[in-house]
């Protein structure tokens, strides 16, 4: 994914965006009590790239839907939402330190320059778990999560599915890639 993109939507895009995610809160009700839609839209149409890096959650298969409101700083959060972990985001190292110790069989990209290129931030282990509050996510894949400092300083990275009604926290080495281990993402607007 390149940085040097425009980082904005044309007004068509825009429109067309809001009513798939729209569409998508509508179906999905659980996942957001007590949040109206109407305030939802108005702080989306107010932080225009913000919208953008939800269009790209959305063109790489992320499914991203409101969450949450967080109410100490007036945030609502998004989450890719997809049942299995974003097709477009799959077969990703961990970071670019991982990426760059690979000697042979070198996947195009890694998961935290991906998901910085978009404007999203990786899930963590916490938030891992408050998605699968809402459903059955990863149920045949699995998604790299934010690894603390003290795991990726000895070389590993941490990602997570679910299996057998139960959130598995797992490590790997931070080069390691596969084909049903993607990245899921956060978005605050």
């Amino acid at each position: 994914m390149t940085k040097d993109i425009k980082k904005e939507l044309s007004p068509k895009e825009g429109e067309a965006l809001l009513s798939l995610l729209q569409a998508r809160y509508e179906k999905n009700k659980n996942r957001h009590k007590g949040l109206e839609w109407g305030n939802v839209k108005a702080k989306l149409l107010s932080k225009p790239v913000k919208l953008w890096t939800l269009n790209e959650m959305e063109k790489t298969g992320g499914e991203p839907d409101v969450v949450a409101l967080d109410k100490k700083t007036n945030e609502y959060i998004f989450f890719d939402c997809s049942p299995e972990s974003p097709k477009g985001r799959r077969s990703l190292c961990y970071d670019r330190d991982g990426l760059d110790s690979r000697k042979e069989f070198k996947p195009a990209d890694n998961a935290v320059d991906y998901m910085d290129a978009m404007g999203a931030a990786m899930l963590t282990e916490e938030q891992y778990r408050e998605l699968q509050q809402l459903g059955d996510f990863d149920t045949k894949s699995s998604s790299w999560l934010k690894t603390p400092d003290n795991i990726r300083k000895l070389g590993g990275a941490i990602f997570a599915e679910f299996r057998y009604n139960t959130v598995f926290v797992f490590h790997n080495s931070a080069p390691s890639y596969y084909a049903i281990r993607g990245v899921r993402g956060c978005l605050r607007v």
